[in-house]
């Protein structure tokens, strides 16, 4: 399973030209191949009178090998969506889709022109694109009395010890922490709380970040 993805957030869209024709480049973060198929019918929504909507993209199916698709729609076969393909591979993204729509500017581009030019559509965008990386970490949950939980949970925060989850009920507050160090995670409540607070397992989750 790659740890790399696009940050969530707008789409990407960087345009570049090649020879007067316009390549204009979306990518955005998916979780499932509608969600694919959905950035391909907002290109065409988008842009309507453009004469190629090409696209690539892959997502990751856990326990078994990433879906992966492509469409040159109406370019020569094998120059727009593989090429654009390859390079989402070689980015070491995982779902992530790419739609690259193309304006024809009257010159023609041959069939090697066509494959750099909608490889280097995808690149220009990638490069532009932020991501982040993704960490699977423990869960762990903590009961503290409400007189100490604001300032356990800002010590918390000052560590970097990501809190996922702050619960209040009458008798006290539950926080969720996320941590790949149980017995550091131990220490350091113990040391916030004069040793009166200790974590429990509670599952786990990934947390995501930026690179």
């Amino acid at each position: 399973m790659s740890d790399l993805r696009l940050a969530r957030g707008a789409d990407v869209i960087v345009e570049t030209e090649v020879r007067r024709s316009r390549f204009i480049t979306l990518l955005r973060r998916i979780d499932d191949e509608p969600a694919a198929r959905a950035l391909v019918a907002d290109a065409r929504g988008r842009y309507p009178d453009a004469r190629h909507h090409c696209s690539a993209f892959i997502v990751e199916v856990e326990g078994a090998n990433p879906v992966e698709r492509s469409s040159d729609d109406g370019e020569p076969a094998g120059t727009a969506g593989m090429p654009m393909l390859e390079v989402l591979r070689g980015s070491g993204l995982t779902d992530v889709a790419a739609v690259v729509v193309r304006y024809f500017g009257g010159i023609k581009l041959g069939t090697g022109g066509l494959v750099r030019a909608y490889s280097e559509a995808v690149r220009a965008a990638l490069a532009a694109a932020p991501t982040v990386r993704l960490e699977r970490l423990g869960l762990w949950e903590v009961d503290l009395p409400h007189a100490d939980a604001g300032r356990v949970e800002a010590e918390l925060h000052g560590r970097g010890v990501p809190v996922q989850d702050v619960a209040y009920a009458p008798a006290a507050v539950r926080l969720t922490l996320a941590s790949d160090d149980g017995p550091g995670l131990g220490a350091l409540l113990a040391a916030l709380t004069a040793g009166s607070a200790s974590p429990r397992p509670a599952g786990s989750t990934v947390v995501e970040h930026p690179r």
